[in-house]
């Protein structure tokens, strides 16, 4: 899966808060992502984020 820093992206299960989209802060090993909706960061593990991951919605435009 092809996944950089700043992307957002849309997760299957939503967060408590309700929100859907996440924007990634650290790619690696662990991913460090930030809800959209309440500003939460979280860290999940590779395979559990991939997993979790729906589409990617935007990329930042330096990146195209």
């Amino acid at each position: 899966m092809d996944l950089q820093v700043g992307d957002i992206v849309l997760m299957k299960k939503p967060h408590p808060c309700g929100g859907r989209e996440w924007k990634i802060l650290r790619a690696g090993m662990d991913f460090r992502v930030e809800c959209i909706m309440c500003s939460r960061q979280v860290m999940l593990p590779r395979v559990k984020f991939e997993k979790g991951v729906k589409k990617n919605l935007s990329r930042p435009e330096d990146a195209k």
